[in-house]
């Protein structure tokens, strides 16, 4: 296989927000222990406050898992209070996830610890340099996002 050259810097910003990504994906599954919640059940309360209630099916598709997998997930979120299952007013056969109280707060929790991890590091960042990252980061995002919120 040849590989092809990328112009500019895209070999070297993929290879900093794979490695980024990966450190930030570690110490949050470290802060998740700390809450007692797998990252699983994490980012399926983050695409519920994101997208208010959905179906299991909704849920799983966003989350790239087999109906199987999501009905689980659901199922231990469930039994941990997290989320309940509520019959839609308008089709009683269809059934809404509908995060709880307890639920809304752990992310709240989780976040916060996330935000404190991160703010330990960016004490050692200059504040032009953080907006200037704030601002590129804002306009990656919104290029990227348009594709994957289509699903």
């Amino acid at each position: 296989m040849v590989e092809k050259e990328f112009p500019g810097y895209v070999e070297e910003i993929e290879s900093l927000i794979r490695k980024v990504s990966f450190v930030i994906k570690c110490r949050g599954r470290d802060i998740l222990n700390d809450f007692e919640i797998t990252p699983p059940q994490f980012n399926a309360l983050l695409l519920l406050s994101e997208h208010g209630d959905m179906t299991i099916g909704e849920l799983g598709s966003k989350m790239y898992l087999a109906s199987s997998t999501a009905t689980d997930l659901i199922d231990r979120m469930e039994r941990n209070s997290l989320v309940e299952r509520v019959r839609d007013e308008n089709d009683r056969r269809v059934v809404r996830l509908h995060m709880t109280k307890k639920g809304k707060q752990m992310i709240l929790e989780v976040v916060e610890s996330r935000k404190r991890y991160l703010d330990d590091i960016l004490t050692h960042v200059d504040q032009s340099d953080q907006q200037k990252l704030v601002g590129s980061l804002t306009k990656i995002y919104d290029l990227m996002k348009d594709e994957y919120n289509k699903k």
